[in-house]
């Protein structure tokens, strides 16, 4: 039998209940994590956890916004008590939006920022509350090539690109110990999100990429979820031991 890489470890992640969030909890389960998934609605993360647990892995669901520190407290207990401890967390759960700046009123902006990168920043604070007194743990937050290349909404490419920097400041914060953080920048991915991006649905419809020229940075085939899974994989274990950081960008190429 071959050896699981993650056996014994306990993970949470957050928007798990589909997309690339479901994918990293399955491979994880597989791999020998005990999985903490977290979705703000109940019937498909439901699932997700009954599909792992028949399997044979480990998982338990917990329904919470990553904009509620209550909720965020919440995730850490209910984890510490099902499964005793946390190694690794993944700030997944995100807003995909198309707004451009002229047509971002105050609340929307809020309101994405609040999640996509206030979620990470209360997930890091609680999840450092374990790792630090045992001096260990790996954090990994799901940026986006939008953090370099800023081609879809205004405040979802700001919050990429200040989750790239919160995943450097916390890496140098947490430089003498053995508690790592990185992020995974997914290109275009087969999620359905991505899908109702190409088809202008995401909230702005597609006005802002007829602005950025995006076309052209897909010369290559689009990610399955399983590729961002796989990177995620490689920074929770122990092969990217030595990681520190670091924005591994996942694109297959097309956004060099």
């Amino acid at each position: 039998m071959e050896s699981q890489m993650l056996k014994g470890k306990v993970a949470i992640i957050t928007g798990a209940s589909y997309g690339m969030g479901r994918t990293m909890a399955e491979l994880f389960a597989e791999e020998g994590a005990s999985v903490v998934l977290t979705a703000r609605g109940r019937e498909k993360l439901d699932a997700v956890v009954d599909g792992i647990n028949e399997k044979g892995g480990r998982a338990i669901g917990v329904v919470a916004d990553v904009c509620s520190t209550e909720d965020t407290q919440k995730v850490f207990a209910e984890a510490l008590g099902a499964f005793g401890d946390v190694d690794i967390l993944i700030n997944n759960a995100g807003i995909g939006e198309q707004k451009i700046i002229d047509e971002t009123d105050d609340e929307w902006m809020l309101y994405v920022m609040n999640t996509n990168l206030g979620g990470p920043m209360r997930y890091i604070r609680e999840a450092l509350k374990i790792f630090l007194p045992k001096n260990d743990g790996v954090i990994i937050n799901v940026s986006s090539v939008n953090g370099i290349r800023p081609f879809c909404g205004a405040t979802y490419t700001s919050t990429k690109g200040a989750l790239n920097t919160l995943t450097r400041n916390v890496a140098m914060r947490l430089v003498d110990t053995n508690i790592r953080c990185n992020a995974v920048a997914p290109g275009a991915t087969k999620t359905p999100a991505h899908l109702a991006n190409k088809k202008g649905e995401q909230p702005g419809g597609a006005k802002m990429l007829e602005y950025s020229g995006h076309f052209v940075y897909f010369p290559g085939p689009e990610c399955e979820c399983i590729d961002q899974a796989y990177a995620c994989l490689y920074l929770a274990s122990k092969m990217g031991r030595a990681v520190r950081g670091q924005v591994l960008q996942v694109c297959n190429g097309a956004f060099l």
